[in-house]
């Protein structure tokens, strides 16, 4: 591989994913280094004035700062992208930067936004809160019925959001019903996919224009840094994400970027072995809760959706006991799973949502989109299922379950 093939999508969009994730966006110096170089530098030098005013014109190719540019960050983009099938890719800080830049640099005061009701907690925010306060119409519907987001079309409707499947019910969003609705009324659909990456599920396949991402879950996979990433195409990404990034600065450190590649050299590995622990361990835990949410099990009601869009069911899955008291105490008596709130770790670890992420949700809120007092989600990490299933049964056993 010479040391610009990374960028040559003539070349790299031929390969396979497995291949562009441990291959694609590298660019090598001229130490000709194997693993990405890590570019720690706020700003950049030039040999002229007047080679900095043709860079910061456009009119020459080079780095300006590193709110815009850096080459490791730039390399994750690239990646990322070329996973995806985007034509391009910004990075962001954090996953809720993603997406917060993917829907504030498109809206304004004036327009509406259709969102899914089942979402993570800070993205129900942005919906509930954030957007209305400038002006920003919203509207949320059960994202699981097609004809609903049909009704809550508007004439100044400029954006369907919603995550599929959704943290923490496990939704499923008929993407190819409702992205080719979105295209046949002039609506960008962004899709948080967060719980599956590219490795499990492209939206894009589905017709979906924009895909955003909190990196830190299965990309990163091992709970180390925060990222968030956006994706689209060309056009978008230059002429509508970019001003608002260059001006308001949620940009990725090069560090976090490094990081993030690294995760991504393993993301195809992971993802398909911890999809395949979570189906292992979401068969053990059917069988002794009153009731389960996994899109890879068939007692799903979405189950066929699921699998018609997602190459595997994914490592998240949620299961409801009789209250709170009660998961409060499985938490409390797991001794291998850690009780956390992350997700895409290769860790095993479990929450209650109503307490954590949808715990700035309203009590009305949270109920409408099934977020119940008895519910658990959990993360199926890497280690061996049986040992994972052994944790949960001692547990299960000491609540009563």
């Amino acid at each position: 591989m010479k040391k610009t093939t990374g960028f040559d999508r003539s070349r790299t969009s031929h390969w396979h994913p497995a291949t562009q994730a441990v291959r694609g966006g590298t660019w090598r110096s001229e130490h000709g280094e194997t693993s990405e170089a890590l570019f720690l530098t706020s700003g950049y030098t030039y040999d002229s004035a007047e080679e900095v005013a043709a860079r910061f014109a456009g009119e020459a190719q080079g780095m300006t700062y590193s709110r815009l540019q850096n080459p490791t960050v730039a390399m994750l983009e690239e990646r990322i992208a070329l996973m995806e099938g985007a034509e391009a890719c910004r990075t962001q800080a954090t996953g809720m930067a993603a997406m917060t830049a993917a829907l504030l640099c498109q809206l304004s005061a004036g327009d509406h936004i259709v969102a899914a009701k089942a979402a993570f907690g800070s993205c129900r925010w942005l919906v509930d809160h954030l957007c209305p306060r400038f002006g920003i119409e919203t509207s949320v519907v059960d994202g699981r019925d097609n004809d609903a987001w049909e009704k809550a079309i508007k004439p100044n409707t400029k954006v369907f959001f919603f995550e599929t499947p959704a943290n923490p019910t496990m939704d499923i969003v008929d993407m190819r019903h409702v992205c080719a609705l979105a295209r046949a009324h002039g609506i960008i659909t962004v899709v948080d996919n967060a719980f599956a990456t590219s490795v499990l599920q492209r939206p894009m396949d589905f017709g979906a224009d924009v895909v955003a991402y909190s990196a830190t879950k299965l990309m990163e996979g091992q709970g180390r840094v925060l990222a968030g990433a956006v994706c689209g195409t060309e056009k978008f990404i230059t002429e509508v994400l970019l001003p608002f990034q260059r001006n308001t600065g949620p940009n990725l450190s090069p560090f976090n970027a490094w990081v993030v590649l690294k995760g991504l050299e393993t993301l195809d590995l992971r993802a398909r072995r911890q999809s395949e622990n979570a189906l292992a361990v979401g068969k053990f835990v059917e069988s002794r809760v009153p009731k389960i949410l996994h899109p890879g099990l068939p007692s799903h009601p979405q189950h066929n959706l699921a699998k018609s869009q997602m190459d595997d069911c994914g490592p998240i899955f949620s299961f409801v006991l009789e209250g709170r008291e009660q998961a409060m105490a499985l938490l409390n008596a797991l001794e291998l799973v850690d009780i956390s709130n992350n997700i895409g770790d290769s860790r095993s670890l479990c929450c209650h949502p109503a307490s954590t992420t949808h715990y700035g949700v309203s009590a009305e809120a949270r109920a409408d989109m099934g977020v119940v007092e008895g519910m658990l989600r959990i993360n199926i990490g890497l280690e061996d299922p049986r040992d994972i299933i052994a944790d949960l049964d001692q547990a299960l056993t000491q609540v009563g379950l």
